[in-house]
C-alpha cells in the first residue's frame, strides 16, 4: 500500500532558488569566523548551559558593519536567514524573524541547512512527533496533536515501526551530556517549524503559486486569524433591531440637528446674526433649554459638553465624589496632551488618584489597579484606560442617574433659555444678503473669552499685590531726616 504525503514535495532539487541559498551560506559562515564573525556566548537557560548563544542585536549590528546597510535593511536580512533555518531562537521558536534586542539565537548545523537536498519526509516528521510525544508524555501544542493525529491515521500500516525509531533515538539522546541534548532538541525543532510551520505563520519554503506572502515579514497571519475570530464571536443584531435603532437615534436628535430643524434665534450663516453663537458658547452661564435637554440622551454627551460638565461637576462636589470626574479628566488630559509632558502627568495622576494615601484616592477594583501598576512602569497615552473606563461607568451607572433627578439639573433645567425665533422679512433678508460682511467664528470667539479671563486674572493679582505694598508702607516706620541720621552717626 503506497501513502502519499499531504503535503507537497519541499527538496531543494526542485527549487530554482539555490543560488540565492548559497550567498546565504557564504554570509552564515563570515558570521562564524572566530575573528571577524559575531561574538557567541555561554548563556545558561533555565538550568543548561548552552554554548556559542548569539543575542539579535549583535546579529542586526554585525550585519549593519558588514554590509553597511541601516538597521531595517540588516532586521530584513536576518529575519531572511532566521526564516530560511540557518539560524534559529532558542526561545521564541514560532516567531522566525530576528529581533533587535536582548533574544538568543543559534547557528543551525549545516546538516539541516537547506541545500543538503533532503526532502522533509512525512515519516521523519513522525518519527519526530512520536519522540516529542514520549518526552512530553503526551502533553503536545495544538497543531502538533493535530499533524499526530493525522499521521497516525495515514501510517496506521507502519506505525509500530515509527514508534520503534523514536524510543531507539529518544534512549540514544538520554546518554548524551545535558547541553548537547537540549541543543539537539533545538536544531532538531527549529529544523520543523522552518519545514512544517505552525497554522497561522510565514513558511519561506513555499515557492510557485504556493508562495502569496513575503517570508521576511511578520507574523501577519496570525493576527489576521484573531481578528476573524473575534469578529465570529461578536455577538449578531438583527437588520430589523439595528433599523430600528438607526430610527430611534434620528428621532431623538431630529430637533436637535441644525440640518433638519430651524436653529434658535436664526441662522447666523443666513441672518447675520450672531446670537445663537453666543447662547451656545461652551462656558455660557445660562444655557438653553435645548441644549440641557441632550444633556439626557446619553452620559456622553454630558460629558462631551464643558458646560454640562461643569454642572456635573457641581453635583458630584455636594455628592462628595468629585475626584472621579476629576481623575476622567486628567486621563483626558494625558490621552491627548504632548508626548513632552506624557511621563510626568502620568505620575502625577497616579501619586493623586491611584496611590495609597492619596489626596482624591478613587476606589477601583484589584485586578484594574494590577493592570494600572504595571502599565505605569512604562508610561503611555493608553495606559490608564483601563482605570478610566472603570470610573467612567461607575459614573454612568450610578452618578449620572442620579444627576438627572437631583435638584442641580432641575434648577438647572428651569433657568435655561427658550430663545424665540427671529422672523426676518424676505426683504430684510435679501438687505442682510447684500451688505454681508464676516463674522467672528466661534473658535476666535473662545480665544477672546479666554484671552479676557486670563487679563481678568491678572488684574486681581496686581490689584492683591498693590493692595499688599500699601499696607506695608503704611506699617513701616518714617524715615528719619538726612542731618538727624549724621548726627547720629558722628
Amino acid at each position: 500500500m503506497t501513502i502519499r504525503n499531504t503535503l507537497r514535495d519541499h527538496g531543494q532539487r526542485y527549487r530554482p532558488r539555490m543560488a540565492c541559498l548559497k550567498k546565504a551560506e557564504k554570509v552564515i559562515l563570515e558570521m562564524q569566523d572566530q575573528k571577524t564573525g559575531v561574538k557567541s556566548q555561554l548563556q545558561r537557560l533555565v538550568i543548561t548551559t548552552i554554548p556559542h548563544v548569539i543575542a539579535g542585536e549583535d546579529l542586526i549590528s554585525w550585519l549593519v558593519d558588514r554590509f553597511k546597510m541601516d538597521a531595517q535593511e540588516a532586521r530584513n536580512l536576518g529575519s531572511m536567514l532566521v526564516a530560511f533555518g540557518y539560524i534559529y531562537p532558542l526561545q521564541d521558536h514560532r516567531r522566525l524573524v530576528i529581533k533587535a534586542d536582548a533574544s538568543l539565537y543559534r547557528f543551525q548545523t549545516p546538516y539541516f541547512w537547506p541545500t543538503q537536498q533532503w526532502p522533509a519526509e512525512d515519516t521523519d516528521y513522525a518519527i519526530y512527533l512520536a519522540k516529542r510525544n514520549i518526552r512530553k508524555k503526551g502533553i503536545l501544542e495544538l497543531h502538533e496533536q493535530e499533524q499526530y493525529n493525522r499521521l497516525h491515521k495515514w501510517m496506521n500500516h507502519k506505525w509500530d515501526f515509527i514508534v520503534m525509531q523514536a524510543k531507539e533515538q529518544y534512549r540514544a539522546a538520554k546518554e548524551r551530556r545535558k547541553p548537547d541534548r537540549v541543543v539537539f532538541e533545538c536544531q532538531e525543532r527549529a529544523y520543523w517549524v522552518v519545514h512544517r510551520p505552525p497554522p497561522g505563520t510565514v513558511s519561506a519554503m513555499d515557492y510557485g503559486l504556493d508562495r502569496r506572502v513575503d517570508p521576511n515579514a511578520d507574523e501577519v497571519t496570525g493576527e489576521s486569524m484573531i481578528f476573524t475570530q473575534q469578529s465570529i464571536m461578536r455577538p449578531r443584531v438583527k437588520s430589523s433591531v439595528s433599523i430600528g435603532a438607526i430610527v430611534k437615534y434620528c428621532a431623538t436628535y431630529s430637533s436637535h440637528d441644525p440640518f433638519l430643524s430651524a436653529c434658535l434665534p436664526s441662522n447666523p450663516w443666513q441672518t447675520d446674526d450672531v446670537t445663537n453663537w453666543t447662547l451656545n458658547m461652551p462656558n455660557v452661564e445660562t444655557p438653553t433649554k435645548t441644549r440641557v435637554e441632550r444633556w439626557t440622551f446619553s452620559f456622553r454627551e454630558l460629558l462631551s459638553d464643558p458646560r454640562g460638565r461643569n454642572d456635573f461637576r457641581l453635583f458630584l462636589k455636594k455628592e462628595f465624589s468629585g475626584e472621579n470626574l476629576a481623575f476622567w479628566e486628567s486621563c483626558e488630559d494625558l490621552k491627548w496632551g504632548t508626548a513632552a509632558t506624557m511621563k510626568e502627568k502620568a505620575e502625577q495622576i497616579y501619586k493623586t488618584f491611584l496611590a495609597r494615601g492619596a489626596p482624591r484616592w478613587i476606589n477601583i477594583d484589584g485586578n484594574t489597579m494590577e493592570i494600572t501598576v504595571k502599565g505605569l512602569k512604562h508610561p503611555h497615552r493608553y495606559v490608564l484606560d483601563a482605570a478610566q473606563t472603570h470610573i467612567y461607568m461607575l459614573m454612568k451607572k450610578d452618578s449620572y442617574g442620579r444627576y438627572l433627578k437631583s435638584p442641580v439639573f432641575k434648577e438647572t433645567l428651569k433657568k435655561a433659555a427658550c430663545p424665540e425665533e427671529h422672523k426676518f422679512t424676505e426683504a430684510q433678508l435679501e438687505y442682510n444678503a447684500k451688505n454681508r460682511k464676516p463674522s467672528l467664528s466661534p473658535i476666535i470667539l473662545q480665544q477672546q473669552e479666554q484671552e479676557q479671563k486670563a487679563k481678568m486674572a491678572a488684574n486681581v493679582d496686581i490689584t492683591q499685590v498693590m493692595s499688599k505694598l500699601s499696607k506695608q508702607a503704611k506699617e513701616a516706620p518714617p524715615p528719619r531726616p538726612a542731618a538727624a541720621a549724621a548726627a547720629s552717626s558722628t
